[in-house]
C-alpha cells in the first residue's frame, strides 16, 4: 500500500512518518484479520496528503461529500496504510449507547460485560469507522464525546473508565440528503477535522478501471468513463436522480460483462434499474446508447 502511495506521488516524508507510526505501534497478536485488505484503492494524491497528516496528529476525520466520492474506500485504505485493526459501525436510528460501548450479557451462569465496537477500538488501538454518522440519534452519539475530544477515554456505566490506546483513531462518513439523515450535532462535529471529498476525476477513474479490469480494451474503457461523467452531469442538472450515479454499479456491471453478460443487460442490472421510474430508466438508457453499443459482448470488450 505504501508503494502504491509512493507511485501516486504522495510526499516521501509523509510516508516515512506513517512507517514510523507503524513501528511505534506494532500490531498485537490475533488482530491481523481485523486489518482491512480493501479491494479498491483510493486515487487522489491531495486527499491522501490531507488525511495522513490529520491522523498522524491524532485527529479524528469526518469525510463528507456526495455519492460516489470514495468515502468508505478511503476509510478502509487509511486503516490498511496505518496497519491498524478496524471496527465498522453502520449507524441508523436504532443504534444506542449500549450498541456502541457494550452491554451486560448472561454467559456461563453469570452476568458479564460484552464489549461493543467502540470499546474494543479504544482498548486495542483500532480505527473506528463510523459510517453514515448523521443517521444516528444525537443522544446515542453523546457517549462518544469523551472519546473524541482531549479526554480520550470511555466511561463504561457500572464498570470503569477506559483510557483510549494512543493509536486509536475515528473516521466518520456522512452523505447529504439521504433518507433518514439529520443535521450533525455541533458538539460532535467540533470533535472532527472535516475533509470534503471531491468527485473522482476522469484520470483517476481511468486508472481505477485499468487496475481492476486489465483485460478491458482501451476504447470501451474510455467510453465507460465518459458514460459515468455524462450521468454525473445529468444528475447535477437535475435531469435524472442520483440513483444512476453509482460507481459501485458501474464496476459491478463491468464484472458482469467480463463474465459474459451483454453490455446493455449488465448496465441495466448495475445502474439503470437502481431507479424504479420507467421514464427515468428511459433517459438513462438513452445516455448509455449514445455513448456505447448496448449489444457489445465480452469478446468485443475484453482481450482474451
Amino acid at each position: 500500500m505504501l508503494s502504491f502511495l509512493e507511485e501516486d506521488g504522495v510526499s516521501p516524508a509523509l510516508l516515512r512518518e506513517v512507517e514510523r507510526f507503524r513501528e511505534t505501534h506494532p500490531l498485537e497478536d490475533g488482530l491481523q484479520s481485523r486489518v482491512p485488505s480493501p479491494r479498491f484503492r483510493y486515487y487522489g494524491r491531495e486527499i491522501w496528503e490531507y488525511a495522513l497528516p490529520a491522523l498522524l496528529c491524532g485527529k479524528n476525520l469526518l469525510l463528507t461529500g456526495g455519492k460516489a466520492t470514495g468515502k468508505n474506500v478511503l476509510s478502509e485504505n487509511l486503516a490498511m496504510v496505518f496497519g491498524r485493526p478496524a471496527w465498522n459501525v453502520s449507524f441508523h436510528v436504532s443504534v444506542d449507547a449500549a450498541s456502541l460501548i457494550g452491554m451486560d450479557t448472561f454467559a456461563d451462569g453469570r452476568v458479564v460485560f460484552r464489549p461493543g465496537p467502540i470499546y474494543q477500538c479504544a482498548k486495542l488501538g483500532g480505527f473506528g469507522v463510523l459510517d453514515e454518522i448523521n443517521m444516528a440519534r444525537n443522544e446515542a452519539l453523546a457517549v462518544l464525546h469523551s472519546a473524541l475530544d482531549f479526554r480520550r477515554c470511555l466511561d463504561v456505566p457500572g464498570y470503569d473508565r477506559l483510557p483510549m490506546e494512543e493509536s486509536t483513531r475515528f473516521i466518520a462518513t456522512m452523505n447529504y440528503g439521504y433518507t433518514g439523515t439529520r443535521e450533525l450535532n455541533e458538539a460532535l462535529a467540533s470533535r472532527f477535522v472535516v475533509l470534503q471529498m471531491p468527485a473522482i476525476s476522469p484520470e483517476n477513474l481511468d486508472r481505477l478501471l485499468s487496475r481492476h479490469f486489465p483485460a478491458l480494451r482501451k476504447k470501451p474503457r474510455q467510453q465507460f468513463c465518459q458514460l459515468f461523467f455524462e450521468l454525473q452531469a445529468k444528475c447535477e442538472a437535475s435531469e435524472i436522480s442520483t440513483k444512476a450515479l453509482d460507481l459501485r454499479g458501474l464496476l459491478d456491471a463491468l464484472e458482469l460483462m467480463e463474465a459474459g453478460v451483454p453490455a446493455g443487460a449488465a448496465l441495466d442490472m448495475g445502474i439503470t434499474c437502481k431507479t424504479f421510474d420507467s421514464y427515468e430508466q428511459g433517459l438513462i438508457r438513452d445516455v448509455m446508447a449514445a455513448r456505447i453499443s448496448l449489444k457489445l459482448s465480452r469478446d468485443q470488450l475484453f482481450d482474451q
